[in-house]
């Protein structure tokens, strides 16, 4: 039912999308289409074991020493298809010999721990009946005599500490057992809030597709809304882009037109400086050879005084004198052609204005967009009827699909599933119990064997009287002693117990260990079960097999596994495109082919623009017939860069200033200064006015020459450009049309292709994500199975185990020691520490007392030393003598 409710879903988000693939693809405005809604899961499907994970990694490095082989993919291949006993014989094909001899191979490190084990169980209870039936004949230490020997303290010590470290090593093994019993309980109790969890996950899981289904199809209106605005700015979308095409061709020749206006103008100008500045330097140069004259007249007659005769000023005054020819006029603008001509014909050509006449010509090029708006209307009108249809479409074909009552059912087997769990939890927790109320009694018969050790230890040392004869000790150490036998009785009870239930933990659990936790945590586990007619001898891949009824479907649990583990979309992880191809339903061509067609089929009709009609042309050919270029450029120029004055009046001023102050100082130095005065004065006043007039000339001049030079080619160059940009305008506008309405076309149907790339990622990686079926294997196998139950098992039977084997030594050590707490029947003698045999012949034991059977104190024991002399010893207690035999 879950895989037909995400068919259903994909679908429903397949109705509202299509596909095209353009010829040519602009970048489109990025639609931002937001993040589908999205609630964040609570199963964190990791387990941190705490301070007992330290005794997990212990038995781990054990199992490895066990079972260090890696896990064997291809025998449990082999002995899964394996039919083994269905047929006579079948064990003894040498194919089935050798998969068995390799899995004893493989498990040969359980295999002989395991009989170990057995060994222990069966040999443990003989050897004690054995031993307490030998101790009860007085063999096996049972005789209640103890022989007194010089390292007998020394023994003694050895023994009880032998004894304490393997108590204390039996302890930390039970306390090991003890934590991982507890461990598992407190993990079963705490199992509850995390199945709770991953039900939860599972409930937002349903609950949220739909709204996120809901989301993608309500994203339709981002894209349709950015189309239609598109749409409505069709004049400054499609209409700018041929205004920006043509403008390439028409934008250049209508400057070139409107720098040829602009140049007519400047003609003119350049013309009537040129005409008012020639007329400006004819009277000019001619007031200032006239001025010029009268100083030459003036400066002879003042050099012909009689002054000028004196020795002194005679060669000045002819100095002065030889230069009065260079005080005369250089430049002659009298004889220049003039331009009245030119002028009147470039005014004629000024009556018509060129710019108004190309500006015109601009604005009917930027009305454009104008006149693709006014074109498309109708065209457009068509465009936006098909985009409402689409989203009517998507609303009622919503409508359509039971998505809901399949959720519905879903959340209802969801919701019963909850609850049959949850009702069966308190009998897990019930079981668990008695589990760990019989896991606990293997612990407390451990811990009673530990008591009585614990206890004959400590009344065995401290009731040990080392003064004290063996037949004279004291109750506490006597009960030392029997409380160390007390536990080695139990031991030899519950030992074989305890190593049954090691042997079958241990198997069970370290299999398990090495079997499937190990292989599930690399994922080896997938590859087997992903292995080829391996769980179904007729499927290939049985995981596409049960989904998709194909089983020739490349489908394995370890990529659905890693995928959802990632929270990869459930169409991403089941490969559902076998099954149902989202492509051949994200289709836009089913909507867009008729948007395409209509745009495609846009008629848009330029051929209104004029650019620059014919008066504005022949304007142009009657400027380049002005007559501009017929100008003498030459005389104009060879006037303009001569002087005005052959000398310069200033300087020619300042010398005879100068001269005049070599003079003797009177009328004629006074004179002198006075024409030098005069002369600047016509400099500034005449001179001055020429240079700046002759600037404007030598400006004006060059700026015609520059235009007239090549006027008439300039000019039809101008037109031709014209002629070509009005004529791509009237007769190839309509190719540029067509392309750049492919473009406005591509990049409407972009947004759609923006939102089926959307659609389809987030149907991959966040539609219905699964990241709750990962955390379910999760929970299940890897903290259920793994981290709670089998590392606590094996850490139960590790630890239960090692003190199970120490009980071995500790039986030695109790039973050896025990003969040293314990209240002996007989004793020996010492004679200067060695051992005098001595008869009483009452009891008839030859060399033992008896002294309990005559409630006499013995003196030997009772003292640290007795002396007995080397002939005769004779200690009379009571009605015995016991003599030293060499006095006899």
């Amino acid at each position: 039912m879950a895989v037909e409710l995400c068919l259903l879903l994909l679908l429903f988000c397949g109705s509202t999308v299509s596909e095209v693939q353009p010829i040519y693809k602009p970048p489109p405005g990025t639609l931002d289409f937001g993040f589908v809604p999205a609630k964040t899961y609570d199963t964190g499907a990791y387990h941190e074991p705490g301070p007992i994970g330290i005794l997990f990694k212990i038995v781990h490095a054990y199992l490895y020493l066990v079972q260090p082989n890696s896990f064997p993919q291809d025998l449990v291949r082999k002995l899964a298809q394996q039919k083994f006993g269905n047929v006579q014989g079948d064990y003894q094909k040498p194919e089935n010999v050798v998969l068995t001899l390799q899995a004893i191979y493989y498990e040969i490190g359980f295999i002989v721990s395991a009989a170990l084990g057995f060994v222990f169980i069966l040999l443990l209870p003989l050897v004690g009946l054995c031993f307490c039936m030998c101790r009860c004949c007085d063999n096996c230490g049972g005789e209640m005599h103890q022989r007194q020997k010089k390292n007998a303290d020394c023994q003694r010590s050895c023994f009880a500490t032998f004894l304490f470290v393997a108590s204390l090593i039996i302890s930390v093994g039970v306390l090991c057992a003890y934590a991982a019993n507890q461990h598992l309980t407190n993990q079963v109790r705490g199992a509850k809030k995390l199945v709770n969890s991953n039900f939860k996950d599972l409930k937002i899981f349903l609950n949220d597709t739909p709204a996120q289904i809901d989301y993608l199809v309500s994203q339709y209106n981002t894209t349709k809304d950015k189309a239609l605005s598109d749409l409505n700015n069709v004049g400054p979308l499609l209409g700018s882009r041929v205004q920006e095409q043509l403008g390439k061709e028409v934008r250049p020749a209508l400057d070139a037109a409107l720098t040829m206006a602009g140049a007519i103008r400047e003609t003119k100008e350049a013309l009537e400086n040129v005409s008012v500045s020639v007329e400006v330097l004819q009277e000019g140069t001619e007031r200032l050879h006239a001025n010029l004259t009268d100083v030459k007249m003036h400066l002879s007659n003042t050099l012909n005084d009689s002054a000028c005769s004196a020795t002194q000023a005679a060669s000045t005054c002819n100095i002065i004198r030889n230069s009065l020819n260079q005080l005369n006029i250089n430049a002659n603008f009298s004889g220049l052609p003039g331009v009245s001509s030119q002028l009147a014909k470039v005014n004629d050509v000024l009556k018509i204005d060129l710019s108004s006449l190309v500006q015109k010509g601009y604005a009917a090029f930027n009305d454009t967009p104008d006149l693709v708006v006014n074109q498309t209307q109708n065209i457009l009108s068509d465009i936006k009827s098909v985009l409402e249809s689409i989203g009517s479409n998507i609303t009622t074909f919503a409508k359509t699909l039971p998505v809901q009552k399949i959720l519905a059912d879903l959340t209802i087997y969801l919701t019963q599933s909850e609850a049959y769990v949850q009702d069966y939890f308190p009998l897990v927790e019930q079981y668990d119990f008695y589990r760990w109320l019989g896991c606990l009694i293997l612990c407390c018969m451990v811990v009673l064997i530990l008591i009585f050790y614990c206890l004959g230890l400590l009344c065995g040392t401290c009731g040990y009287d080392k003064h004290a004869s063996p037949t004279t000790r004291g109750c506490i150490s006597n009960t030392g002693g029997n409380f160390l036998m007390a536990g080695v009785g139990f031991s030899f009870l519950f030992s074989w117990v305890l190593m049954t239930v090691v042997v079958l933990t241990f198997v069970t659990g370290g299999n398990v260990e090495k079997l499937v936790c190990e292989p599930f945590e690399d994922k080896t586990l997938f590859k087997v079960l992903d292995t080829p007619y391996l769980l179904n001898q007729h499927w290939k891949n049985y995981l596409s097999g049960i989904l998709f009824k194909n089983p020739n479907i490349n489908l394995t649990f370890e990529n659905v596994y890693s995928d959802c583990k990632e929270n990869k979309g459930i169409y991403t992880s089941l490969h559902l495109e076998h099954l149902f191809n989202i492509n051949e339903f994200l289709n836009i061509s089913m909507y867009t082919e008729d948007v395409a067609l209509r745009i495609e089929h846009i008629q848009i009709n330029l051929s209104n623009i004029i650019l620059l009609d014919e008066i504005g042309k022949e304007n142009l050919l009657n400027f380049s017939s002005s007559g501009i270029e017929g100008i003498n450029f030459a005389a104009y120029l060879t006037e303009i860069n001569k002087s005005v004055t052959k000398v310069d009046l200033l300087s020619f001023a300042n010398d005879l200033e100068a001269r005049a102050d070599q003079l003797p100082k009177g009328a004629l130095e006074n004179a002198l200064k006075g024409h030098a005065n005069n002369i600047r004065m016509i400099h500034n006043q005449q001179v001055i006015p020429l240079e700046q007039a002759m600037s404007t000339l030598n400006q004006s001049i060059r700026l015609l020459k520059r235009t007239s030079s090549e006027l008439m080619v300039k000019v039809k160059n101008v037109i031709s450009a014209v002629n070509a940009a009005q004529l791509l305008i009237n007769n190839n506008a309509s190719l540029v049309i067509v392309q750049e309405t492919k473009k406005y076309m591509d990049t409407i149907v972009g947004y759609f292709e923006q939102y089926i790339e959307w659609v389809k990622e987030s149907i991959a990686m966040e539609v219905a994500a699964c990241k709750p079926i990962a955390n379910v294997i999760d929970t299940a196998v890897d903290i259920f199975l793994c981290s709670y139950i089998t590392d606590s098992v094996n850490t139960f039977w590790f630890g239960l185990g090692g003190s199970s084997i120490f009980l071995i030594p500790a039986i030695i050590f109790a039973v050896k020691l025990s003969k040293y707490y314990r209240r002996m029947d007989t004793e020996d003698v010492y004679d200067d520490g060695e051992t005098i045999p001595m008869k009483t012949t009452e009891n008839g034991n030859n060399g033992y007392h008896k002294e309990h059977l005559y409630g006499i104190h013995n003196p030997v024991f009772a003292r640290p030393k007795i002396q007995i002399t080397s002939n005769t010893a004779l200690w009379n207690s009571g009605n015995t003598y016991w003599k030293h035999e060499g006095a006899i």
